[in-house]
């Protein structure tokens, strides 16, 4: 029998959770994910010490104030990261938006065209790049602008149903449910643990992928966060799942059969539901303390990671 990792892989596209590039070479994965929590370790590691230096004389060639090479010497390293990922796998690689941005629409798109604008001037098509941003209103409203110019979006920090469905609605190319921190939430509120069949978090992605196909949503779904395999393997036969180096290799180590759970041709029926603007989106998102509160959270600690990594590339 083959193991869990490759038959995972007939299923569901498998990218990796990560900015290590020796991981990618030997799961080899279709596509890769960064976020500044994994810049920030990918500038801990002694391969990249080169590409901190050039991101470093990028910042200072721009010149400006000193949060301006701040922000200037992020993008340009997680633009160089993801080049360096870009010579390994054969699909996207996301790229994060500052999440100190993520309820500024008009900051949002610049920064994200500043990042595809680097890249190409790398030779690297847009088409190979995913621009991550927060799933706020106003990140999935900066989301809509830049799919209608073809840039396309990765949803991140998603923890509700009403966020995936702006997300569809908006037209947005992928979402990125986290299923381990909707997990680390109701433990903490029930006292509860959960296997498989009920953790929230998977039941979470699982109603957002059967809706989008039973209404014939383009946007991808990705889930994302997970806390164990189990949850993985729940989640078989979703579009993509991006899974950390460790997992990967858990998968990849048993060789016990594994089942889809998801067919993309043979969804589940799901009702249908419509948007109701924004003000229906943020009473919807306000209403969900559990969502609320790790969209919140999320934010403060992307933007935490960022700013060690602004002290650790310039002092």
């Amino acid at each position: 029998m083959i193991d869990k990792l490759a038959q995972l892989k007939t299923m569901s596209h498998v990218v990796a959770d990560t900015g290590d590039i020796e991981a990618m070479k030997l799961y080899k994965p279709i596509d890769a994910t960064t976020n500044p929590s994994l810049l920030l370790k990918a500038a801990a590691m002694p391969q990249y010490a080169q590409l901190i230096g050039d991101s470093r004389e990028h910042a200072e060639r721009l010149g400006g104030s000193e949060q301006e090479m701040r922000d200037n010497c992020c993008d340009r390293l997680a633009v160089l990261v993801g080049r360096e990922i870009l010579t390994i796998i054969p699909g996207r690689v996301s790229t994060e938006v500052d999440a100190r941005l993520s309820f500024d629409t008009e900051a949002m798109i610049d920064r994200a065209k500043n990042l595809i604008d680097q890249y190409t001037s790398m030779d690297i098509d847009k088409s190979r790049v995913l621009i991550k941003l927060a799933s706020t209103w106003e990140g999935i409203s900066a989301a809509r602008i830049l799919e209608r110019e073809n840039i396309n979006c990765n949803l991140t920090l998603l923890f509700s149903f009403e966020q995936a469905l702006a997300c569809a609605d908006a037209g947005v190319f992928l979402v990125s449910p986290f299923v381990g921190r909707i997990l680390d939430w109701w433990k903490k509120e029930t006292g509860h643990d959960f296997d498989a069949d009920s953790d929230p978090g998977v039941k979470s992605v699982q109603r957002i992928f059967n809706y989008y196909k039973s209404h014939r949503y383009e946007t991808v779904v990705m889930g994302a966060s997970f806390r164990n395999t189990g949850e993985i393997e729940a989640l078989a036969g979703c579009d993509r799942l991006t899974i950390s180096p460790a997992l990967l290799e858990a998968l990849s180590q048993d060789n016990d059969k594994l089942a889809q759970v998801l067919f993309k041709d043979k969804p589940q029926s799901s009702a249908d539901v419509r948007v109701n603007g924004e003000a229906g989106f943020r009473w919807a998102l306000n209403e969900d303390a559990m969502a609320t509160e790790k969209l919140a959270e999320g934010i403060r600690l992307f933007t935490a990671d960022t700013q060690k990594l602004e002290v650790q590339l310039i002092a």
